[in-house]
């Protein structure tokens, strides 16, 4: 089996206050690229890990498009693609006119930094970036997606955007000017999320996606007995080695969140037979 990861995990961000700086993002790439090689099988050479300054727009963005352009390209083969981002979720102002709510969602490089009113596209991954990334996925190629970032900011309060007393920080940056905030703070809006476009897709092969939490809800960023460690990714590599097919994974990673007291819910998007199948295996 040809295989591929990247993983991206930061902390740290060129334009950013420290008091918007998170902890656990590298934990997690660090800690997926490990799992990747002791418990699935991943060669070395075959996993980019991006952290902090290395992981830029076009550093992450690049190396997904290079394993798609080897994935088509005649003679070459990838089985196995795998693609870890933990970092800040934000919102930027549709341009494409597919958002109901006229916001895109869109997860923080290490680059971000504002244009104008809101963050730059250039800056950030968008989610139609994705989508469209996704799109050339061809058929036989399994692409396994793992994101710990909170992927709205549509319904999140004042409260929701402060640490909390036990030392649990979201993953979420809200866009730099109230006139950004506009869109991701309408009311009643609903937000799609990277999930959806997953759903919707008519590729030829869809990734399967596991998600931090619902778009409606903050993605934690929390210190376990010491280290941090997005929750999500902290309850997520626990439950995959278990062996346990990808529905049932879910399952336990929320009774994990619910018993930790975590608000948050994973979630996962899977055809009925990939949530059937463990994590890591075709279908």
């Amino acid at each position: 089996m040809t295989q591929f990861a990247l993983c991206v995990g930061i902390n740290k961000f060129e334009n950013l206050p420290m008091a918007s700086w998170l902890n656990g993002c590298v934990n997690d790439a660090n800690d997926v690229r490990e799992l990747l090689a002791s418990g699935f099988g991943f060669a070395d050479a075959s996993i980019t890990v991006l952290t902090d300054q290395a992981a830029t727009k076009d550093a992450a963005f690049g190396a997904m498009t290079e394993a798609l352009d080897r994935a088509n390209a005649p003679g070459e083969h990838l089985d196995h693609i795998v693609f870890t981002m933990s970092s800040h979720g934000t919102q930027l102002p549709d341009t494409s006119g597919d958002e109901a709510d006229q916001v895109d969602e869109a997860f923080a490089t290490y680059d971000l930094r504002q244009n104008g009113a809101a963050w730059d596209p250039g800056s950030l991954i968008v989610d139609d970036e994705l989508h469209d990334l996704f799109a050339r996925l061809p058929k036989g190629v399994l692409v396994d997606v793992i994101l710990d970032t909170c992927h709205s900011g549509s319904r999140l309060g004042a409260m929701d955007l402060v640490p909390t007393v036990d030392d649990r920080r979201p993953r979420f940056v809200p866009p730099p000017t109230p006139l950004g905030r506009d869109g991701a703070e309408a009311e009643g809006a609903d937000t799609r999320t990277l999930r959806d476009l997953v759903r919707t897709s008519k590729a030829a092969a869809k990734p399967v996606l596991f998600a931090a939490c619902r778009a409606d809800q903050t993605a934690a960023d929390a210190n376990f007995d010491g280290r941090y460690n997005g929750a999500f990714t902290h309850f997520l590599l626990d439950a995959l080695q278990s062996g346990s097919s990808r529905g049932e994974v879910i399952k336990q990673v929320n009774a994990k969140l619910r018993a930790r007291k975590f608000a948050q819910r994973a979630q996962l998007e899977a055809s009925a037979l990939g949530k059937s199948t463990a994590w890591g295996t075709a279908f």
